[in-house]
């Protein structure tokens, strides 16, 4: 059996244990790494009332505002029925889902976008320039990996997105759920943060967008030149990932910040919580900003063409 039917009916399973009827997925992606993101993953609390609702491999987050829910991207198009079942399985339904929001506009963080708006008829909220991504369903021109093709590169749309400008708050019950554009990854690209509180204790989570500078073979982040590009804004969306007050990380990949090794962790009872962590933001923009001095030496040294 594909490994794209073998996660719808995984995911179908999780549903109807659930007491919830599986959600449709739009027409499932072919890509190298789809089947390994796209694993399933059981849904576990983050902090407060904020859960890890993704797949294996690619980050969704869903916060209980107290008057609606708010979840945070979509994965793969079939990632959207392993999501809802791991909405249902928290006790959620869909339809209590008031806004969508996406980190950036590439066919694993919005694959999946469309189907779960449809199914709970939320907002979908975004940057600006992911807005009009979503809306054409494939990223803009100027996305560093525009080259890989309209066919690799396309998702579902999604129209009607509701633009929210850099620093704006989306306040919803108990909830004030911040963007800050970090473009660099993709132009639009968003990193959310929020409060959230647990026996008296509350603490700054932090969905960070992706800060690697990854492309096709055409595009220099340095510029023809060198020195021109956009190198000098991707350094100023790192920073700014470091200065947030940052407490929860949660990175697009689980991977980025290990979250299989901090469960087993949780699991073996270790303490203080795996996931709470002060530096966790600094150390992934630190990372970052390695991986983008490396990718424009590579540059330097062997100009791309």
């Amino acid at each position: 059996m594909p490994s794209h039917r073998l996660s719808a009916v995984l995911a179908a399973v999780l549903a109807a244990a659930a007491g919830a009827a599986p959600l449709q997925p739009d027409t499932a992606k072919n890509c190298r790494s789809c089947t390994e993101w796209n694993q399933p993953q059981k849904p576990f609390l983050l902090y407060g009332k904020s859960w890890y609702v993704g797949t294996a491999g690619l980050s969704a987050v869903l916060v209980d505002s107290g008057d609606g829910l708010v979840l945070l991207d979509g994965a793969l198009p079939e990632s959207a029925p392993l999501i809802a079942a791991n909405i249902a399985a928290l006790g959620f339904r869909l339809e209590q889902i008031k806004y969508i929001a996406v980190s950036h506009a590439h066919y694993d963080h919005v694959g999946g976008v469309a189907a779960l708006a449809r199914a709970s008829r939320a907002t979908v909220i975004a940057s600006r320039r992911s807005a009009e991504a979503l809306a054409a369903g494939v990223p803009p021109k100027d996305d560093p990996q525009i080259d890989f093709g309209a066919e690799a590169n396309a998702f579902p749309k999604v129209g009607h997105a509701k633009v929210l400008a850099d620093g704006e708050t989306l306040r919803l019950g108990t909830l004030a759920l911040t963007a800050h554009y970090t473009p660099g990854h993709t132009p639009g690209a968003t990193t959310w943060s929020w409060q959230d509180c647990a026996d008296g204790k509350c603490l700054n989570l932090v969905y960070a967008d992706s800060l690697n500078a990854v492309s096709d073979d055409v595009y220099r982040f340095g510029g023809a030149d060198g020195n021109g590009g956009i190198a000098a804004s991707f350094r100023a969306s790192i920073a700014r990932v470091a200065a947030l007050p940052c407490d929860v990380l949660v990175p697009v990949h689980p991977g980025f910040a290990d979250f299989a090794g901090k469960l087993a962790q949780r699991a073996q009872g270790v303490t203080p919580d795996p996931f709470i962590d002060a530096t966790a933001c600094r150390r992934y923009a630190e990372a970052a900003s390695k991986k983008l001095d490396a990718r424009l030496s590579e540059e330097r040294a062997a100009p791309k063409r």
